[in-house]
């Protein structure tokens, strides 16, 4: 007999609730916001309608399937099932925190905000969530297959992101490493930067465009599902040992790109969760590649 398909509703710890943990209470934390100029009342307008949507959307999941909630500072510690559909309750980074987690679940974006959230992830209104998880679990379903981007180091950890993985000093200090296209070691390169950026066409709207936009990049960016990735160095530095030329590249589905360590310490991390991080220290490897797995998002 298998199990009835799991609605997994994942959101975030909202700004009013991170204020009352911090100030203890209402009154505390409306003084602490109006000395900088804030409404506190602002504040608690979007956490009701965070929390009514959240509200919505679990009532609109059938009876006879299971359910449950994580929030996003809980998703390394959940167990996701291959029945699971994955409704992501917020803003569109929240899909991106979640993806990582995920093998082929189908997601279902439901935007809390719209109007304030640009709604490229979180595509859909909280009165859609019934349709939305019938055609979930349908044979065929309608969903875009997001390129996601994957970090292996030499000791078989793996790190998989949606936007795009950062690697390097975990202050974003000067870290030193060796760069090489993964097929031809003879054309590796000694740098020292503030990091490499390896990422999606999902995240070519965030961080990387920034990056390819401010060097004036010849580069074409990738579309969301364009099975390519792009990278670039952050601030490369010459100097007599190390060099400058390999600051910035593509690669295609059997690409990647090879990096050894030479710091005591560098990390690697997705989508900007700094808490959930490949650590890397002298002489390791890591290669970074497409990743196998996609983020299927309904349409």
């Amino acid at each position: 007999m298998s199990l009835a398909p799991r609605a997994v509703l994942v959101h975030r710890t909202s700004e009013y609730e991170e204020l009352l943990a911090r100030h203890g209470t209402h009154g505390q934390a409306g003084f602490f916001l109006s000395s900088r100029g804030r409404s506190i009342e602002d504040v608690a307008e979007r956490h009701r309608r965070a929390r009514r949507a959240l509200a919505d959307a679990a009532a609109a999941v059938p009876l006879n399937w299971r359910q449950a909630r994580v929030d996003r500072a809980d998703l390394d510690r959940f167990l996701f099932g291959p029945e699971d559909v994955v409704v992501v309750v917020g803003a569109d980074g929240l899909v991106a925190n979640t993806a990582k987690y995920l093998s082929g679940q189908p997601v279902v974006g439901i935007d809390t905000e719209p109007g304030r959230n640009p709604g490229v992830l979180v595509r859909h209104r909280t009165k859609d969530t019934a349709r939305l998880l019938a055609a979930a679990v349908t044979p065929r379903c309608a969903c875009d297959e997001l390129t996601m981007v994957e970090a292996v180091a030499d000791n078989t950890e793996r790190l998989r992101a949606l936007n795009e993985i950062y690697l390097g000093r975990p202050g974003h200090q000067s870290a030193r490493y060796r760069l090489s296209p993964a097929d031809d070691t003879d054309a590796s390169e000694a740098q020292a930067s503030s990091g490499v950026l390896v990422g999606t066409g999902t995240g070519a709207t965030g961080w990387l465009r920034s990056l390819w936009q401010e060097r004036a990049s010849g580069l074409q960016l990738p579309g969301p599902a364009d099975p390519r990735l792009i990278w670039f160095v952050r601030e490369a530095w010459p100097s007599p040992t190390t060099g400058t030329s390999l600051v910035e590249g593509t690669l295609g589905r059997s690409e990647q790109l090879r990096l050894v360590v030479e710091s005591d310490r560098l990390v690697a991390f997705g989508d900007g969760i700094e808490s959930d991080a490949l650590e890397l220290t002298w002489g390791q490897t890591v290669r970074l590649g497409i990743a196998d797995t996609t983020l299927r998002l309904l349409l």
